[in-house]
């Protein structure tokens, strides 16, 4: 006899009001190739998250633990990492990333429930078609996120910025918020930041399983990319200066102090409890300044996933105007100080081929 399951929502879970108006399109030619040819890219490159990946291997702490990163840095290369004892490296480097791992996964049940909205929200019949493929894709990383985090410590509650960010693109009655919110701003972040973190661990598990999810959100991003870039020339001004500051919104959510704690932040509260202070950790790294400078030197110069990718994304597609350029601006000196302002002077293009771009280094 099957368990019984109730239809009520369980005390673990969250619930927020999804806005969405359905539009049908009787129109089954294709209206945007680009779209279309996205689509049959991925149906052919489906994978099976529990066939496809090596479960059996488990995970190799030293490796693990030999190429953590902090914020983009790679600590494991400083002194300071040195001075700890290889059960401190494990247990600092295991409880940040199953932190971030976790709110990956977060973001990617959030992910999954934004792409079903699209099949339904979108107006075009090319729109629905990969957004129907794209909701799969989702479905198979929660799956897998949710395997290997449980393999390296526990799953975290997610962080409520995020949380702040999900809810506002479910919550989006119009489909090009969903659209920005979820396919340029949030599986930006994940794509820089998957492909970061994929270049730079040495865990082979980990190393696979982000190669496979980073190639299936780089179809994610340049689903959104080709599509508002083929859309937003068609909006009035008005339109497109809302669709600025929801993206403009977005990115402050995750980034900025005054949209509450930051996943900097969360991820620090994370290595208190594995006994390391912050405050020792940033005051160790001041003593060592040249031997830090050098290792983001030798890494191409420290760039987060916002300046790195969702800035150039935004860009690239018409959303970025001198005014929300300065809301960036006026931001990012907020939150590093007047002699950092120059990220905005550093923005680099957006790679012309995000296959190969998320390849490099695979």
């Amino acid at each position: 006899m099957p368990p019984h399951l109730s239809s009520k929502p369980s005390e673990s879970s969250h619930q927020v009001h999804a806005a969405l108006e359905a539009v049908y399109s009787w129109n089954y030619t294709s209206e945007l190739d680009a779209l279309r040819n996205l689509y049959a890219k991925g149906l052919d490159n489906q994978w099976n998250a529990m066939r496809d990946l090596p479960w059996d291997q488990g995970i190799d702490r030293k490796a693990f633990a030999s190429s953590f990163t902090m914020g983009g840095l790679a600590i494991q290369e400083t002194d300071f990492w040195a001075s700890l004892g290889a059960e401190t490296q494990w247990n600092v480097s295991r409880r940040g990333a199953a932190f971030m791992l976790s709110n990956f996964l977060h973001g990617e049940q959030g992910a999954l429930m934004v792409a079903s909205q699209l099949v339904s929200a979108v107006p075009h019949m090319d729109g629905k078609f990969y957004a129907a493929t794209q909701t799969l894709d989702e479905a198979r990383h929660v799956e897998v996120f949710s395997a290997y985090i449980e393999k390296l410590d526990q799953i975290y509650p997610i962080a409520p910025s995020l949380q702040k960010l999900l809810d506002a693109t479910l919550g989006g009655g119009n489909w090009m918020r969903k659209c920005v919110g979820m396919q340029i701003v949030v599986e930006g972040l994940a794509l820089y930041s998957f492909r970061d973190m994929r270049n730079a661990t040495k865990e082979p598990l980990l190393k696979q399983l982000l190669t496979y999810v980073g190639r299936d959100e780089a179809r994610h991003t340049a689903y959104g990319i080709k599509y508002l870039a083929a859309v937003v020339p068609t909006l009035s001004e008005a339109e497109a200066r809302e669709l600025e500051d929801f993206a403009f919104e977005a990115a402050r959510m995750l980034l900025d102090s005054r949209a509450g704690p930051t996943m900097r932040e969360a991820v620090l509260e994370r290595w208190k409890e594995a006994g390391v202070d912050p405050a020792d950790v940033f005051a160790a790294l001041a003593k060592e300044k040249d031997n830090v400078d050098r290792i983001i030197a030798k890494a191409g110069g420290r760039r987060g996933p916002v300046s790195g990718f969702v800035i150039p994304t935004l860009q690239s597609i018409g959303l970025f105007s001198g005014r929300v350029e300065g809301h960036f601006r006026e931001m990012f000196s907020h939150m590093q100080g007047v002699a950092e302002q120059n990220i905005m002077d550093n923005i680099i293009a957006l790679p012309e081929d995000l296959d190969a771009w998320i390849e490099e280094g695979a």
